[in-house]
């Protein structure tokens, strides 16, 4: 175990948490964090991320890379997605995934802390285009866990890959439970 490592174990541990799992070893994929209902998810997720050894990715608004910020974002691994950039998220991650040889892209389907009707697509895509696996993040508060759940290669069939995600997601709770997003994607959208 690397120095490291033992620093996000200890991290975790004077918060109450531990970690599960370990990250497959794959050059490239798109791990799903979820339950996402709390700013406090991100807190937890650095040393979990430093536990497990991964060196993550996250992408972030522009505008959050601006000073005096963004050189501590992009020492956290953030890269900021240009809104108004000619290219839309999906497109500027999956080209991301084409420039790199080795990435793990750490995204919340919900896009947001605030309970939603269903996930936003955007990661079904991302994964889909850079033709990358989805691994199955997850934090659960009532049993302070942070892990790595199982691997899926989506297929393209929404319905099955979906349930699959859904099933593994049925028992995780985030901090504020009732804020939790349904795990399905809007109608017609992927």
């Amino acid at each position: 175990m690397t120095l490291a490592q033992r620093l996000g174990h200890a991290l975790l541990g004077l918060a109450g948490w531990r970690a599960v799992g370990r990250m497959p070893d794959e050059p490239k994929l798109l791990a799903l964090g979820a339950p996402h209902t709390s700013n406090w998810d991100f807190v937890i997720m650095l040393p979990f991320a430093l536990a497990i050894g991964a060196k993550i990715t996250w992408m972030g608004k522009d505008s959050l890379f601006r000073w005096p910020f963004g050189p501590v974002m992009r020492a956290l691994g953030g890269f900021p997605v240009q809104r108004g950039a000619r290219l839309n998220a999906v497109e500027q991650a999956v080209e991301r995934f084409r420039q790199s040889d080795r990435l793990i892209l750490v995204m919340s389907p919900e896009g947001t802390r605030r309970r939603t009707a269903h996930w936003k697509s955007g990661f079904y895509h991302i994964a889909r285009g850079a033709n990358v696996p989805v691994v199955l993040g997850f934090l659960d508060y009532p049993n302070r866990t942070a892990g790595i759940g199982p691997m899926v290669h989506l297929t393209g069939d929404v319905e099955a890959d979906m349930g699959t995600i859904a099933a593994f997601y049925a028992d995780k709770r985030g901090r504020r439970a009732d804020q939790a997003t349904p795990v399905r994607l809007e109608a017609g959208k992927a």
